[in-house]
């Protein structure tokens, strides 16, 4: 073969190395799509529908709303969930009449805006009011509380003296059985509420809204779970 042909030949085969050309940033990071009227928009910006946050005012405000009628109910359902694992455990404390109410001149008032309550010898709450003619109507509240193992006792014009017994298995299984109950009564308020802000909005099904509104929902009754759970722990209860 001669040296023209093999020098055809060699340059027909010479090895031509491939470039990459880096894409824009530009072009990895953004998608378009399409608008018939305006044109194509980035969607570079947008939040997962996940967490997508509530951007209409009227909804925001219904939101907050929600919350704080939902948050309200469980803070009160922990405290008196507090009250009674300190009764469980034998704690004798004022707290243990906390959830009395005293109905004075129309008016629903605390205990403790109408009296004093003092614990003596560690096992028996003494009840004194303010006032000797708001007696009847005190003694009269601590028992329409209905509280597992309360009755008061009239020791004299200007005392109630209310003697707390040590809690048994059984006195202890009472209070989380009442517990239960309440329980199940936050649960209906929170999820009612959740009703009154949906049907109160009227979203679109699939919505932002629906979809945060349910979290809040699901968030605030699995809190009222933990609390009884925990009282379930602290009773022994099973």
């Amino acid at each position: 073969m001669s040296l023209l042909r093999l020098a055809v030949s060699a340059h027909r085969h010479v090895f031509r190395p491939l470039i990459l050309i880096p894409r824009s940033p530009a072009l990895i990071h953004s998608r378009t799509y399409a608008s018939a009227k305006k044109g194509a928009k980035s969607t570079s910006s947008f939040v997962p529908g996940s967490k997508q946050p509530i951007t209409d005012p009227a909804a925001q405000e219904e939101y907050a709303k929600a919350e704080a009628a939902m948050k309200n109910a469980v803070e009160w359902y922990r405290k008196d969930c507090a009250t009674l694992e300190s009764r469980a455990s034998g704690r004798v404390t004022p707290a243990l009449l906390s959830p009395v109410r005293v109905k004075l001149h129309d008016a629903e008032m605390r205990l403790e805006e109408v009296a004093t309550v003092g614990v003596r010898e560690g096992s028996t709450l003494i009840v004194t009011p303010f006032q000797e003619d708001t007696l009847k109507y005190i003694e009269q509240a601590i028992y329409d509380a209905k509280l597992p193992g309360v009755t008061p006792q009239r020791q004299d014009s200007r005392t109630i003296r209310i003697p707390i017994p040590k809690p048994t298995v059984e006195a202890r299984l009472t209070l989380f059985t009442s517990a239960q109950r309440k329980a199940e009564e936050i649960r209906v308020q929170v999820r009612k509420q959740h009703q009154v802000s949906v049907k109160k909005g009227k979203y679109a099904k699939h919505s932002v809204e629906l979809e945060e509104f349910q979290k809040l929902t699901d968030r605030y009754v699995a809190e009222v779970d933990k609390v009884l759970a925990d009282l379930k722990k602290a009773t022994g209860a099973k």
